[in-house]
């Protein structure tokens, strides 16, 4: 057994950071489409190196509180699509918005014109990596007399709060659907309700409101953790959720088709495997639960993996074998979430690698690389 010491998983560092705190528009016409000049329908893809094009699809992360030299050349160089912060990286909000900036501006000198993705988990309540709003957890607006209210107040403040250091990406809100008190999701105040639809308008609440704070949305975590138990931690070890699929499209996707509706911007996926729809692979490697969100949900946003580092993927190889599949799955942003600039670089290589080699089909790489982009552009 190893005696290196392991990092912290991306769910127990939710809850750490937060204790460290505590104390595109189609063409108007053929005729418009006939006078544009060449540059305008000039792909953001053209010109990259293969590391270049490969890192449009990859989100770093890094230990501490300064980004290490690996990552803001990888910044510079065009190999990143963003960045995920978590508490070890926050002193104070002058210090993670001096951060910001110096990634910005090594951001300027990438060949893809685009803002960086900047983004935290800041779901309110118990989670939350930034000191101040929400300070709600979500079964606290869920159970509030104006849920709805409650949900827009929050959405508005985790925006604002997140725009006032620079970040642009919230991964929240949480749409799993709890079932008992004390369950996966309860235990930490996660989720709104029991109740579906509630869940639907109150997520819908917070990504209407937070977007309009110039802040997108992350719906988590498709097609659901809702019926998990309290020990099914995808984050430290495989789990199976035998849900059925009819209960799973009347239930645990309500919540989704509501965020949709407002716009929601990205969608994560779980980790879980759920029999009725894709025994074989977790639901974020798994082209037909991708389809379950693309085509039977209409969803046409980014979507995003859970935590690359996961436990739940202990049997799917390492970060390579990993960033490939969750690629190949649909999956348009890998999320390197270890706290290890390596991590990102290692996945870079390998979406690389795999587009020369023919294992990822290079029209569908780039186009989920269009939609990051576009995404990004989209909060300029």
């Amino acid at each position: 057994m190893s005696t290196a010491k392991r990092p912290l998983s991306r769910r127990g560092a939710l809850l750490a950071g937060t204790a460290a705190l505590a104390g595109g528009l189609g063409l108007a016409g053929r005729a418009d489409a006939a006078v544009r000049p060449p540059w305008a329908t000039r792909s953001p893809l053209t010109g990259l190196t293969p590391a270049q094009r490969a890192g449009q699809r990859v989100i770093y992360s890094y230990p501490g509180l300064t980004p290490p030299t690996q990552l803001m050349d990888a910044i510079s160089g065009g190999r990143a699509a963003g960045v995920i912060f978590f508490g070890e990286n926050i002193q104070s909000l002058s210090q993670i918005k001096g951060v910001i900036q110096k990634m910005n501006q090594a951001n300027a000198s990438a060949p893809v014109k685009a803002p960086l993705l900047l983004m935290t988990d800041q779901e309110g309540g118990m989670v939350r990596r930034l000191p101040g709003e929400p300070v709600l957890s979500a079964k606290d607006v869920g159970s509030s007399s104006d849920p709805r209210g409650e949900a827009a107040y929050t959405g508005t403040g985790a925006g604002e709060n997140l725009a006032g250091v620079g970040m642009n990406v919230n991964l929240a809100p949480v749409l799993d659907v709890y079932r008992t008190a004390g369950d996966f999701e309860d235990q930490y105040e996660r989720s709104y309700s029991t109740v579906p639809s509630v869940v639907g308008t109150c997520g819908s609440a917070f990504v209407t409101a937070q977007q309009n704070a110039g802040v997108a949305a992350t719906a988590k975590h498709f097609p659901g953790l809702g019926p998990a138990s309290a020990s099914q931690n995808t984050d430290l070890r495989a789990v199976t959720l035998t849900t059925s699929a009819s209960t799973l499209r009347s239930v645990d996707e309500v919540p989704y088709q509501a965020a949709i509706s407002a716009g929601v911007k990205l969608v994560m996926l779980s980790w879980a495997i759920y029999p009725a729809l894709d025994a074989a692979r977790p639901a974020g490697l798994s082209p037909t639960v991708v389809g379950e969100l693309r085509n039977r949900l209409g969803f046409r946003g980014v979507t995003i993996t859970d935590a690359l580092e996961a436990g739940a993927l202990a049997n799917y190889g390492g970060v390579a074998e990993r960033a490939v599949a969750a690629a190949a799955a649909g999956m348009d942003l890998i999320l390197c979430s270890a706290r290890d600039s390596d991590q990102g670089h290692d996945a870079v290589a390998a979406l690389r690698d795999a587009l020369a080699a023919g294992t990822l089909d290079g029209a569908a790489f780039d186009a989920g690389a269009l939609r990051v982009n576009a995404l990004r552009n989209s909060l300029a």
